[in-house]
């Protein structure tokens, strides 16, 4: 689950408005925010290629970092919207969130499926078929889940995984609490389900033979 908080630099910025950002873009530098904390947002620039390789990584946006601005305070923060070219779809600008260690938010934590090489379903020729990727949990600023495990070594085919047969965090909930929604299932292989298809369909064409028979026996009566 959650682990070490990694550090992320960033650098203060003196100038705001789109004169400062454009600059900063074109000195190679991401524009960006910090807020919240009950603190003043400050302005702050990001390496453009840091950030890039750090959005190419995953889950940056459910990642709590240690963020690292020289003379300031590291403080933690959480990523909460990263704006990009319309055309390029390359970061133009990135805002972050303080957030204490009680702090609760909600994050969409993506689904990972462990033990497939040893699953019984899977075994017999059964398929996972994933209906949630990630799930939204409510969960505290320091204990937040990298993924969600589902364990895939005792499921068998017809298995269904809800919500409620996952072990989330401590302080982690789901955001829907109506019903006991699914995650996954295990379903049956494809030629076992033709299989079973064409013998249905042979019983109705059998059944239908049959009682066109008796309807010709009767009528000769």
């Amino acid at each position: 689950m959650a682990g070490k908080i990694p550090d992320f630099n960033a650098t203060a910025r003196a100038g705001t408005g789109k004169g400062a950002a454009r600059q900063a873009r074109r000195a190679g530098l991401v524009p960006g925010v910090v807020y919240g904390g009950e603190k003043d947002p400050q302005a702050i620039t990001v390496e453009f290629k840091v950030l890039l390789k750090a959005l190419k990584a995953g889950r940056f946006m459910s990642t709590l970092f240690n963020l690292k601005v020289e003379g300031q305070d590291d403080v933690r923060v959480i990523c909460r919207n990263v704006q990009r070219d319309v055309v390029k779809d390359l970061p133009t600008h990135i805002d972050f969130l303080r957030l204490h260690r009680n702090t609760r938010i909600n994050l969409f934590i993506p689904v990972e499926f462990i033990n497939e090489e040893t699953s019984v379903g899977l075994k017999k020729g059964g398929t996972v078929t994933t209906v949630r990727n990630e799930v939204e949990l409510k969960v505290t600023a320091d204990n937040i889940p990298e993924s969600i495990i589902v364990d895939l070594a005792d499921l068998d085919i017809g298995d269904i995984v809800h919500i409620s047969d996952i072990e989330l965090p401590k302080g982690s909930r789901p955001m829907i609490t109506d019903r006991d929604f699914v995650i996954a299932n295990i379903t049956e292989p494809s030629a076992l389900k033709s299989s079973d298809d064409d013998e249905d369909e042979a019983a109705v064409v059998e059944g239908g033979t049959e009682g066109g028979e008796d309807e010709a026996a009767a009528t000769e009566e």
